[in-house]
């Protein structure tokens, strides 16, 4: 008797490990004993831990969570200053952060699933699976020569967009935000932000308005990838978020990742800070609340830990955990500059020109992510074939299949301030790199 039951507190002793390894483990990546063991130095990581704790400090930001992973281990995972400043909540490193634009390498990867089993072609016209979109016109800006003033004129389209124009962001669409046309403006007209829409509803609206540009010819960044999710729900037959959730948050085992937090988890949401400027902090959304609008282009929200562990399936070739979600051709071709050589480029954004696809930069752009091309170039570091995106509100994550390095930055601020971050995090991240 006496033996069964040290037997049995062997095995519940045994189960309870087992369950606490796990958890920690779907949390994340297995953390490295050293950064040494890894090829990071501790001793310089400490400058980007002294960098991120002086600007919280400072006030600068309230907060923030950094991520080094490397050969499929974590090397740092530190988190910093607020989470809610204002309520004096410390950072945890499991916070939720709205990830905004860093949900579009989500949304394209389950687009490419299902070109995997053969239910979307890249190829394809998007009008196969939205009719919407058969007869879109391309709006042109005249000059009207009574009153001097811009008119937009329409063209017929040249040819149809494609599922490859939607994902490498050549479609012709814009986002209306980012210049003052008067295509733009018919965009934001239309209230095509509305956060009480629906996918489908989204794209009727979509369908009344004029492109920016000739499809295939010009890479515009657009609401391309919002698309993508209502073709994702046209093919799969259920709802978009489902999709995701059941396709790729599930078996990734990302726990905290998708389009709202529920109510038990909304205590962990990362908060901007009030600018002094104003006495009001940036307009960001209340993720707490169900959408209507499953934004795949920009909704998510989402920890360091499980944007790590998705960019850790992509450095594998599609797998993580015996859990395979694509192919590793398929993973090397989204992560390929799909973008042609005689591509126009719509007039760049200054504040985000170091990140986009510009090839006097060393860049382009891949099926879902832009990718360096180049070794110089750029003035921020990185190395020919990594893949990565941002978020309007600071956060970034990039993989470096050459280093085997994934890095994410987790922060909630404006986005002029994300910008200097964005550069920042990788200067601090190769400087620490010993081989």
């Amino acid at each position: 008797m006496g033996h069964q039951m040290k037997f049995r507190k062997v095995i519940c002793l045994s189960a309870v490990a087992t369950c606490i390894a796990f958890s920690a483990f779907a949390q994340g990546l297995p953390k490295a004993t050293h950064p040494e063991d890894v090829g990071f130095s501790s001793e310089r990581l400490k400058r980007l831990t002294s960098v991120f704790q002086t600007d919280v400090d400072k006030g600068t930001i309230p907060g923030a969570v950094v991520l080094i992973a490397r050969n499929g281990k974590v090397a740092y995972l530190e988190a910093f200053g607020f989470q809610d400043r204002e309520k004096k909540i410390p950072m945890s490193t499991d916070a939720i952060f709205r990830i905004a634009s860093m949900s579009k390498p989500l949304t394209s990867v389950a687009v490419m699933m299902l070109v995997e089993e053969g239910k979307i072609q890249l190829e394809d016209q998007v009008s196969v699976y939205l009719p919407e979109f058969k007869n879109l016109q391309v709006g042109v800006e005249k000059v009207n020569a009574d009153t001097g003033k811009p008119e937009l004129s329409l063209e017929p389209a040249r040819r149809q967009m494609t599922i490859q124009d939607l994902l490498r962001h050549t479609s012709g669409f814009t986002y209306g935000i980012f210049s003052k046309s008067l295509v733009d403006q018919a965009y934001l007209g239309a209230k095509v932000f509305d956060p009480t829409q629906t996918l489908a509803e989204f794209v009727s609206k979509l369908s009344t308005l004029p492109l920016a540009y000739q499809p295939g010819t010009t890479w515009n960044y657009s609401m391309s990838t919002d698309v993508l999710g209502r073709i994702v729900e046209v093919v799969s037959g259920v709802p978009f978020d489902q999709f995701i959730a059941d396709r790729i948050v599930k078996p990734l085992r990302l726990s905290d990742t998708g389009f709202y937090v529920a109510e038990e988890k909304a205590g962990r949401v990362a908060q901007p800070q009030v600018d002094p400027a104003t006495g009001k902090p940036p307009p960001m959304a209340d993720v707490t609340k169900r959408p209507n609008w499953m934004s795949g282009g920009g909704g998510m929200v989402s920890t360091a830990s499980d944007y790590v562990r998705f960019s850790e399936m992509l450095l594998n070739g599609g797998e993580l955990d015996g859990v395979r979600l694509l192919s590793p051709k398929t993973v090397a071709f989204m992560t390929s500059d799909q973008l042609p050589p005689d591509v126009a480029y719509s007039p760049p954004l200054q504040l985000f020109e170091p990140s986009l696809p510009i090839p006097r930069d060393g860049q382009g752009f891949g099926l879902g992510f832009a990718v360096r091309t180049q070794a110089g170039r750029n003035p921020r570091p990185g190395s020919p074939g990594e893949f990565y995106w941002l978020g309007v509100w600071g956060t970034a994550f990039w993989v470096d299949p050459s280093e085997k390095l994934i890095a994410v930055l987790m922060v909630q601020v404006p986005a002029v301030q994300g910008v200097h971050y964005q550069s920042l995090i990788r200067n601090l991240v190769y400087q620490a790199l010993m081989n």
